[in-house]
């Protein structure tokens, strides 16, 4: 009977760690203009949803791909994902600014990686299992210790932003990005990572001559690499970033620093149609760096009076002391919030964390 109890016990945590659901890329900034991404939250109800560079995704829940599913389709791009309708152009070494909402959750440590794959085409009609990404960017653990401070703490520093560097000798052409969250808080267990990958649509100029060999998304990662089966809550910590190693050059991160959009733009069609760009205006407010990364971290802020989407992300609201659906509300050592909002409950995924789902 307790083994029978027990099994229950572990069968109903996999299920609410299955269920909890953190975010998705909401735009991208190149140059100062702003490209809007695929929102699975709200594209899907939508009579006429826009036409952006991001991929079309099935993750309505901001969820995740677990482990079980690294060797298939879903690892690639997210959940039954189709190419985006349109894409952005880029130059060869053009930093690219990535932004998630809602603020991504502290608690959810991991790493922050970026790949490029050639579509050999137009992207917006690739066949993703085709495509072969070779790893630019790939930042994990920084210091500390149980759990310590991870790349993601230098994104939620950032405003939850990423900024990435498209290699300079890239060979021009047509590239799907590849940015992609892994969170491990729950990673100590079987199947307990969660990976978020996010695609979007890049037509690269320039003149460089480089095209580096790839991967197909679904060798990327094996349920048991050590970078995905990984306890956070020890010391000291060592961890190796998962995926294939990065291309020749590349550094694990460049310098990491909030863009500021003063321009907005539609994606480009394929064969070149264009929608209009929009000139805003915008103020920055520096804000303080407080990171103790090795990676260098500037915030910056975005304030737009204009009626486009702005690059903003809202904190969080609570009601009272109660901890919002799908942030922290308990484990080892936590001593924020233990209720939940209405609609949620605490839910215990290990002895290090709790979450209300």
């Amino acid at each position: 009977m307790a083994a029978l109890k027990a099994s229950a016990l572990l069968a109903a945590l996999a299920c609410a760690s299955h269920v909890a659901a953190h975010g998705h890329v909401s735009n991208i900034v190149v140059n100062g203009v702003y490209y809007e991404n695929y929102d699975p939250t709200s594209f899907p109800y939508l009579a006429s949803p826009p036409t952006v560079i991001g991929w079309k995704a099935g993750d309505s829940d901001n969820g995740f791909v677990a482990p079980d599913a690294f060797g298939g389709p879903d690892i690639i791009c997210h959940k039954n994902a189709t190419p985006g309708g349109g894409h952005a152009t880029v130059a060869a070494g053009d930093k690219i600014s990535i932004q998630w909402t809602p603020t991504w959750p502290d608690s959810h440590h991991g790493p922050v990686l970026d790949y490029l794959a050639a579509c050999n085409g137009d992207c917006e009609t690739v066949d993703k299992t085709t495509l072969q990404f070779f790893k630019i960017d790939g930042a994990g653990y920084v210091s500390g210790s149980d759990p310590g401070l991870w790349a993601t703490d230098t994104l939620i520093a950032d405003n939850s932003t990423w900024l990435v560097q498209i290699p300079s000798d890239l060979k021009p052409g047509n590239y799907v990005l590849r940015h992609e969250i892994i969170a491990l808080h729950s990673a100590g267990q079987a199947d307990g990572a969660q990976a978020y990958p996010q695609c979007v649509n890049l037509q690269v100029t320039g003149t460089g001559t480089v095209l580096p060999s790839g991967t197909y998304g679904t060798a990327l990662y094996q349920a048991t690499d050590p970078g995905i089966l990984f306890n956070i809550y020890t010391s000291p910590i060592v961890y190796t970033v998962p995926g294939p190693t990065l291309i020749a050059g590349a550094s694990s991160s460049i310098a990491q620093s909030s863009s500021v959009a003063t321009a907005t733009a539609s994606a480009t069609l394929p064969g070149g149609g264009a929608g209009a760009t929009t000139t805003t205006t915008a103020s920055t407010k520096a804000a303080s760096t407080t990171s103790s990364s090795s990676v260098k971290s500037t915030s910056t802020t975005l304030n737009t009076s204009t009626t486009t989407k702005a690059t903003t992300t809202a904190a969080p609201t609570t009601t009272g002391a109660a901890q919002t659906k799908y942030g922290q509300c308990g484990g080892s050592g936590w001593t924020g919030p233990t209720s939940c909002v209405s609609g949620s409950t605490c839910t215990v995924l290990n002895a290090y964390y709790a979450q209300c789902v």
